[in-house]
């Protein structure tokens, strides 16, 4: 499914500029503007149009992470890639080839912060592809697929946690006959079997499985088995698992799975079932407004509630949320916490996301539906913003810091007679605070002409040049160099 994409879609804050404003796989996509980078023509994202004072400042300098894509195999419109943005919304780093990524996020491993991305054949169920693994200079550490008998390069795009004992939770999908007669299928019939595996990053060796046809029988499922599904080229995807997350202090896993609306908790050493929360086998009685359906992102967290994204949509059975439980394991009940409706009639049909920040803020990613918002704990909603066109899997605030191998890169351009204008950017490098503008007969003979403030993901600088050698360097918060250019620009 991933292709290129020639017509970019754009971001603005819904809540003041664009509410409402949905894009349906049917429906033509709007065409926004892009950024035209002069010293990076090549990297063409989306524009984005944020109010600096939208996102609430007590989380830190959190940047916002995100891989659109378009909504359908055949959605030629929508912009594809990766990208990093700013708290003014700028880009600080763009992966713009066209291809596209899944679960775009900042991850902790050999206790050092990486960016980790699903890259491969995205075609739900049938996925195939692996978890791309980069150091904060971008340089690639690791890939991780699925181990044992499965092919690595199978496993789902749906889940890329990496855990403290440097291992990774991902999951697969294997054909398997089984006996479809309970959902109106044949004896001998097929279906997408959900399988989880945590593996050692290091050596690829799997250290946990379980297989979802061995706990969850096919009568659980909440979606019809539709013409022509069952057989060997077209299995039943019954359970559609999405999520995988420690739970228990680390006792046990917490795995979602849309097709059932449940959640079940697993024995992380046996791999037993240990519960079902939701859906038709429930070991619990679900409270008022506490059921959720279409499920996806399901996480126990420090206050001992559980949240998860409650798409609720694909058919529509309610309004898509966030949703906060408290789940009782002696008593058995789960009781509505917190909501965290939608602040309009967006109904998310697939994806989504739901991460708590360090202050106990809460960041949605909408899915199929092109939005990101942050609500208080309680439920309030402080910021909404919305891009033009296409889907994002998950959403996420991050504190990342990052200087890349690559050096800057600048142009030069003569706008006036005695004026040379000079571009400069360097993609991924989130410590630039300024950058200084050296020129001279050679490299050995540089004056400084200019030091400007960064503006963005690319900075202007008017000067008169001392000699036909240009240098510009890219300088932190102290006036400590980070790295500059090691040759004359550009013309453009």
């Amino acid at each position: 499914m991933a292709m290129k994409r020639t017509v970019l879609a754009g971001l603005a804050a819904a809540a003041l500029l664009l509410t409402g404003c949905t894009a349906d796989a049917d429906d033509d996509i709007a065409v926004a503007e892009r950024w035209d980078f002069h010293s990076r023509p090549e990297l063409a994202p989306p524009k984005v149009d944020i109010d600096s004072g939208s996102f609430p400042d007590d989380n830190g300098d959190l940047q916002t992470f995100l891989a659109p894509k378009g909504q359908t195999a055949a959605d030629d419109k929508s912009w594809v890639g990766g990208l990093i943005l700013d708290a003014a919304g700028d880009p600080v780093w763009i992966r713009d080839d066209g291809e596209q990524m899944w679960d775009l996020r900042v991850q902790e491993y050999q206790g050092q912060p990486v960016l980790t991305w699903w890259e491969g054949l995205a075609e739900t169920p049938h996925t195939a592809g692996e978890v791309v693994v980069l150091d904060d200079s971008y340089q690639e550490i690791a890939r991780v697929g699925m181990g044992g008998e499965l092919p690595k390069d199978t496993s789902d795009l749906h889940e890329t946690t990496i855990t403290g004992d440097d291992t990774m939770f991902l999951i697969s999908y294997v054909k398997t006959q089984t006996d479809l007669t309970s959902v109106g299928g044949d004896e001998d019939g097929w279906a997408w079997e959900g399988i989880v595996q945590e593996v050692d990053i290091d050596t690829g060796d799997p250290l946990f499985e379980w297989r979802s046809l061995d706990a969850v029988p096919v009568d659980q499922t909440e979606t019809e088995l539709k013409d022509g599904e069952g057989t060997k080229d077209e299995p039943f995807d019954y359970i559609h698992l999405n999520s995988v997350a420690e739970d228990d202090d680390g006792k046990a896993l917490l795995v979602s799975a849309r097709n059932t609306h449940a959640v079940y908790q697993l024995d992380r050493k046996s791999a037993d079932l240990n519960w079902v929360l939701g859906g038709k086998a429930s070991d619990f009685e679900m409270g008022d407004g506490a059921q959720f359906a279409w499920q996806h992102d399901a996480q126990r967290r420090s206050d001992g509630t559980l949240t998860l994204f409650d798409n609720h949509a694909a058919p529509r059975l309610g309004d898509t949320r966030g949703l906060r439980l408290d789940v009782d394991e002696k008593k058995k009940r789960a009781e509505v916490v917190t909501e965290y409706p939608a602040p309009d009639d967006r109904s998310s049909g697939s994806q989504g996301n739901f991460q708590e920040l360090p202050n106990g803020n809460v960041v949605l990613g909408w899915g199929s539906e092109p939005y990101v918002s942050e609500f208080s704990k309680d439920g309030k909603l402080l910021a909404d913003l919305t891009f033009t066109g296409g889907s994002n899997y998950r959403a996420y605030r991050f504190d990342w810091h990052a200087q890349p191998t690559a050096p800057p890169t600048a142009t030069k351009s003569q706008p006036q007679a005695d004026i040379t204008r000079v571009h400069m950017s360097w993609n991924g490098a989130t410590e630039v605070a300024s950058w200084r503008v050296l020129s001279g007969d050679d490299e050995e003979h540089l004056v400084e002409n200019s030091e400007v403030e960064r503006t963005g993901f690319e900075t202007a600088a008017d000067i008169t040049p001392n000699g036909s050698t240009i240098v510009v360097e890219a300088l932190d918060a102290d006036g400590e160099s980070l790295g500059s250019t090691t040759a004359a620009p550009q013309n453009r």
